[in-house]
Order: structure tokens, then sequence, then C-alpha cells
């Protein structure tokens, strides 16, 4: 079994600030230009918007350049401005979604905003390689991009 990727920050954000930054602001602090199903493309394709629809069943969804939409995640829990749950897998490769769950939680210092990606087990012999790319770039993606998205609108 690979462990569960968990990473955590503060933001100084009201909860249900710090949930829409994540969930509708989504597409302005992910990385799409290198982290994308138009990215794995490398055909001069870009993302023109990323849409997260805020509800059990819907989708985290990239519209290309081109018009083309390409499924990220689908949501499997939704319970702003607490947490929700994702089928996970922003990317070409044929294989299936690993599982993300974000939950966010009021303390003194404004909220913390606690991830959990797991289900690498789905992945066969790639679930090593995948998870430690994760591993690296959730430090990132949420540390730097996320947290500095927030500061922005905090």
């Amino acid at each position: 079994m690979i462990e569960p990727i968990r990473r955590h920050v503060t933001v100084d954000l009201e909860q249900q600030a710090a949930f829409d930054v994540f969930t509708k602001e989504m597409g302005a602090w992910w990385p799409v230009e290198s982290h994308s199903m138009a990215a794995d493309r490398e055909d001069g394709t870009t993302v023109e918007s990323l849409v997260f629809e805020e509800r059990v069943g819907g989708r985290v969804y990239e519209v290309d350049s081109n018009g083309n939409e390409g499924t990220w995640a689908t949501v499997l829990a939704w319970d702003p401005p607490m947490r929700f749950v994702l089928a996970w897998k922003p990317n070409l490769r044929d294989e299936p979604s690993t599982e993300l769950e974000v939950t966010f939680t009021s303390d003194d210092a404004g909220t913390r905003v606690d991830l959990e990606h797991r289900g690498w087990e789905r992945l066969g012999e790639r679930a090593l390689f995948a998870s430690e790319g994760y591993r690296s770039g959730w430090v990132r993606i949420l540390g730097e991009r996320y947290a500095g998205a927030a500061q922005a609108v905090g």
C-alpha cells in the first residue's frame, strides 16, 4: 500500500472564502501551463478556463483554446464550506482516477486547509512514480499557488 499524501496550509481567510478560492477560483491558481490535459498534448493548445461544478456528480474540467472540454475530476462528496472529495485524473493517460479530499477548518489563524490524495494502488505499476510526483507537487501547488491566491483575496 502506498501511503496517502497529506498536506496542509493555513490561510488568512474565513472558511467560506478559503473554500471558494479553492473551488470557484481554481483556474486562477492552478498551474494549467504545466499540469493540465492541454499541457499533456504538447501541440501548443492552452487552457482557456477551468470549471468546478459545485455539486455531487459535477465535474472539474478544462476548456482548451480549441474549445474542447477535458474532464479532470468528478465530485464524489460536496459539503461546503467544510469539505469536498474528487475522483481525480487531470491528465490524458489511460488509467483510473485517484481520490482527492480537501477539508477546511476554521481556527484562530484563519482556515486550515487539509488535503489528502489517496488511491494510488489503482494506477498499477505507475502508482509509486505518480505518487512521488504529486508528493512534491502538492507542496508547491497548495503551499505556494493556492496560498498565494488566498493571500491576494484576503
